[in-house]
């Protein structure tokens, strides 16, 4: 014979968890201040007209628990980009450092649901929904070191370093789930960024294109 069973031990059996609440689900995305907000890899792209503007994607965006990718890593795979206002940079040389002075600007984020962007066509990474706009503090000073003497000096490296405040941000659905990166990165970033010494393949329109790859931290709360 079978032991009596309470009366709520059926139901208690079949109970299941709760589902957190997006409140709850926010809360966990946010990020600390400090904490890696993105990897990214791009180029910098010198038009004819002597305008500057950086396009790229996402290697990692933090708090987006899916794929980015539609396949294997690349430019052509890529769901979420970034595409920057041209601008005209300034310069000042003193020995081998090659400074570049980037004005304030903005550059903006996009989710692009069946991936359609290339090297091979800059604009190509402002297509998909705009999921945020990011505006540059204030003036970004990029470093390239040179060796050798005079006119014999050749590039080794290029480096830079800028914060950015979130201006606007839309809400998306992503894998199954609902983002937004206001409530992901809070205020902003600041990215550390590192420039190659020579240009990738140009395309027409271009005179340059300089790969790079930036690394941020989320700047927090506002």
């Amino acid at each position: 014979m079978n032991p009596p069973r309470h009366p709520g031990a059926r139901s208690a059996g079949r109970r299941r968890i709760a589902r957190p609440s997006r409140r709850a689900e926010a809360r966990a995305q946010r990020l600390m201040p400090g904490e890696l907000a993105w990897y990214a890899t791009g180029r910098f792209y010198l038009d004819n007209d002597n305008r500057l503007a950086d396009f790229g994607y996402f290697l990692h965006l933090s708090g987006i628990d899916a794929p980015l990718f539609d396949g294997a890593q690349s430019d052509t795979t890529a769901h979420f980009t970034f595409a920057a206002r041209p601008f005209e940079a300034g310069s000042v040389v003193n020995g081998a450092l090659s400074l570049g002075l980037d004005p304030v600007g903005e550059f903006s984020v996009y989710l692009q649901r069946e991936p359609a962007a290339s090297f091979d066509d800059p604009a190509s990474f402002a297509q998909g929904e705009c999921i945020a706009t990011l505006r540059r503090t204030g003036l970004v000073v990029g470093t390239t070191v040179e060796q050798g003497i005079g006119p014999a000096q050749t590039p080794l490296l290029a480096s830079n370093v800028f914060s950015a405040w979130l201006l606007e941000s839309r809400a998306f659905e992503f894998g199954g789930r609902r983002y937004d990166l206001a409530q992901i990165l809070g205020a902003g970033v600041t990215q550390f960024g590192t420039a190659a010494a020579t240009s990738a393949p140009v395309p027409a329109g271009y005179k340059l294109a300089v790969p790079f790859t930036g690394s941020a931290l989320a700047l927090g709360p506002k």
